[in-house]
C-alpha cells in the first residue's frame, strides 16, 4: 500500500511545517480499525490517497459560554488548506500508546487537547478529556491541490468551555468566535466574499452542524458512535 515519497520537493515550504510532515499518524481500513503506522507526509501525499490509503483524524468544535462556535484561519504556511477557514482545531492521532486508545474515544481526546495547546495555546486544564462530548464520525476525501490532499475518517469532537488563547501563528492566522447565525451568513457569502472553507468543515456544515448547534445543553441525543458516515 506504502508509496515511495522520496521525490518530495519541500523546497519553498515553511520549515517548521515540513518538520511536522514526519509525525506518524495512524492508517485505518474503512471500518476505521487501526493496520498501522504511516507519516503525515504518506498520508497526505495524493499518489497514496488515490492508493486508498485512509487515516485518522479529529475535529473539534469549542463553544464558549454564549454558545458562539471558535473558528480558525489556517496559517498561510500549512502545506495543506493554507489560509482556509475551519472549525476550532483540526489535526491528527498519533501512532502513540496514548493516541492509540481506543475506549470512550480517549485516543482522539488526548490528541485534541494536545493540538489545542498547540495551535491556540488553550491549557489542557481549560479543555479536560472529560469535557469533550465525541458525536459521530465522517469519511470523506478531498485534493487540497495536485499534490496534497486529505482522506480521512474524522471523529467529530464538541467541548463547550471558555478558553484563555495564545496563538501560535504558524498553525493559525486568525480566530473568531461566531454565532450560529454569523456562521450561516460566512458560509452562504464564501464564494462572492472570496472566503476559503476547508471541505471537511464545509461537509459538517451542510450535513450535521446546525441540529446539532441547537442541543448544545444537551448532546445525547446526537451521538452517534457507531455508524461511519461516507461523505465521499
Amino acid at each position: 500500500m506504502l508509496q515511495q515519497d522520496t521525490s518530495v520537493d519541500f523546497s519553498g515550504y515553511d520549515e517548521e511545517q515540513v518538520r511536522l510532515m514526519e509525525e506518524m499518524c495512524i492508517l485505518v481500513d474503512k471500518n476505521d480499525k487501526a493496520i498501522g503506522p504511516a507519516s503525515k507526509k504518506t498520508c497526505h501525499l495524493m499518489e497514496n490517497i488515490n492508493t486508498g490509503m485512509l487515516h485518522r483524524a479529529f475535529s473539534v468544535f469549542l463553544f464558549n459560554s454564549r454558545n458562539e462556535l471558535l473558528l480558525q484561519q489556517r496559517a498561510s504556511e500549512k502545506i495543506t488548506f493554507p489560509d482556509c477557514f475551519t472549525n476550532t482545531c483540526c489535526s491528527h492521532p498519533l501512532f502513540t500508546p496514548g493516541e492509540l486508545e481506543e475506549a470512550d474515544q480517549m485516543g482522539v481526546k488526548r490528541a485534541a487537547q494536545r493540538k489545542l495547546e498547540h495551535e491556540l495555546g488553550i491549557k489542557p486544564e481549560q479543555v479536560p478529556l472529560e469535557k469533550f462530548k465525541f458525536l459521530t464520525r465522517i469519511h470523506y476525501v478531498s485534493p487540497s491541490d495536485g499534490q496534497w490532499g486529505e482522506h480521512e475518517i474524522d471523529y467529530i469532537l464538541f467541548i463547550k468551555a471558555d478558553v484563555d488563547l495564545d496563538v501560535n501563528a504558524n498553525e493559525v492566522g486568525s480566530v473568531k468566535y461566531v454565532s450560529k447565525e454569523e456562521m450561516m451568513r460566512i458560509i452562504e457569502t464564501a464564494e462572492e466574499t472570496g472566503t476559503k472553507i476547508t471541505p471537511w468543515f464545509k461537509l459538517i456544515d451542510t450535513n450535521f452542524l446546525y441540529k446539532w448547534w441547537d442541543q448544545l445543553d444537551d448532546l445525547s441525543a446526537c451521538v452517534d458512535t457507531e455508524t461511519i458516515h461516507r461523505l465521499l
